[in-house]
This record gives C-alpha cells, structure tokens and sequence, in this order.
C-alpha cells in the first residue's frame, strides 16, 4: 500500500529512501530531464509510472529501472493523457509532466494554426492533467510542471514561447486553489544540457556550452540532475503549492 506523502523536504543528494512506498508518474520519462528525474526517485526509494512517446526509448528507460507499468503514447493527445491518469490503478503521490517543447518562429513565418496548437495544447496538457489528478493524487502529493524561463525577455520569434511562459505560473497558482490538497507547482528552467537542447541547437551546442560556463554565476551549464534533484524536493516538502521554482545558474541575472 502507497503510503502518505511526508512533509519532509531535501533534494535528492539527502533523498535515501525518502520517497519509500511513494508512487511518481513521470509523463516524459524516457529522456532528459524526465529521465534523469525517474532515476532520482528510484533512488530515493520511490515506484515508478513512466509515459513517453517513443516505445523504444520508454523500454530502454524502463529496462533501466524497472517501473510498475509504463505507457507510450503522445501527451499532446489530451484526451489519452486524462483518461490515462484516470484509469491508473489505485492512487499515485506524484505526476510529473516534462512533456513539450519551445517554439522558435518569427511572426513572418509563423503558421497560426500550429502557434494555436503549440500555445493552446500546452495549456490543455497542464488543464487535463489536473483534472485527472483530482481523484488521483494522494493529498499532500503534487503536479510538477516543467516550464522555461526564456520567453521572460522578449525577443524574435518568441511570441509564442513567451506567452505559454507566461501563462504557466497563474495557471499554476490557480489550480493550486482548484485541486487542494493535492498541490501544484512549476519548475521555470533556463538552457539545460538534454538531448531535447542538443536537437535544437544542433552544431552550435558546444559554443553555447562553453558561453555558459564563462558567463553564468555558477561557472557551468545546468544539467538534468540538477533539475531532478530539485524536482525531489519539491516532491518531498509538502508545504510548496502554487509555486514557480526558477533553476537556471544565475543566466536570468546576465545583461542582456
């Protein structure tokens, strides 16, 4: 039996055993942040539901840490993302959604049917997910949503990401109130060094690397166990909802 979640905090350095018996769903958990989170909370004791799109990725992750059940399909797809949640056996403590990713287009390019899409499904995604946890989630357990800090300052072709940007903290803070006690927060991170940030930069990654080492506060780049960890506690401390939790080694503070 899933036990209640604990009002303990700490990151996952401190983090043994600290989410024993405790049940995470990490919608994304195949690659990257999400990945990386899924193998923190197996290292802190916690059982695995892992979701992502591509079923040879969700079998190599899955063979790695051995998940209760996994699930491949496209989180974009809301409606198989709600019922999904809806359908999961007995209650979980967590849901962690990494799902998605930014949207670069100058307006002379922009195709306003997919900025909708981009915009509008983002949103849909974080709306369905809640709406299925009402039930779902353990009080005191807690949606985590990943979000950017990026479209902070505007910028060509961030029109789109910007607003998604945003919308994502009120929409946070909002369902935080909606589905009490279960709790709702947001990590807002900036450049982290996935392979989702490799695809889009392509062969300019390693100067954008070496950019960020000389030029960030905290003197490297940020990477997915650094969001992980933080994740953890989020997880762990229950007296955080409705929070914006920003995790980019100071590059919010660099002039522009």
């Amino acid at each position: 039996m899933v036990t209640p979640v604990s009002g303990t905090d700490g990151a996952a350095d401190g983090a043994r055993g600290r989410l024993a018996g405790q049940t995470v769903v990490v919608v994304g958990g195949s690659a990257g942040i999400g990945l990386e989170t899924a193998r923190q909370v197996r290292a802190a004791g916690g059982d695995l539901v892992l979701v992502a799109r591509d079923p040879g990725r969700l079998k190599r992750a899955a063979d790695q840490l051995n998940p209760v059940s996994t699930a491949a399909f496209d989180a974009r797809d809301v409606e198989r993302l709600e019922h999904f949640i809806e359908e999961l056996p007995g209650q979980v403590d967590h849901v962690m959604v990494t799902a998605g990713s930014p949207s670069y287009t100058p307006i002379a390019e922009l195709d306003l049917a997919k900025a909708g899409v981009d915009f509008g499904g983002r949103i849909a995604m974080v709306l369905a997910v809640a709406r299925a946890s009402r039930e779902k989630v353990r009080p005191g357990g807690t949606l985590l949503f990943i979000g950017g800090t990026g479209g902070r300052r505007p910028a060509l072709g961030m029109a789109v990401t910007g607003a998604v940007t945003a919308a994502l903290p009120a929409l946070t803070a909002n369902l935080a109130l909606e589905i009490a006690p279960v709790r709702v927060n947001l990590i807002a991170a900036g450049f982290v060094d996935t392979p989702l940030s490799a695809s889009l930069l392509g062969e300019q990654l390693e100067a954008r690397r070496e950019e960020l080492r000389k030029t960030l506060p905290i003197g490297r780049v940020v990477g997915p166990e650094d969001v992980a960890a933080l994740a953890l506690h989020i997880m762990g401390n229950s007296a955080l909802t409705g929070a914006t939790y920003d995790i980019d080694g100071g590059q919010q503070l660099l002039p522009h």
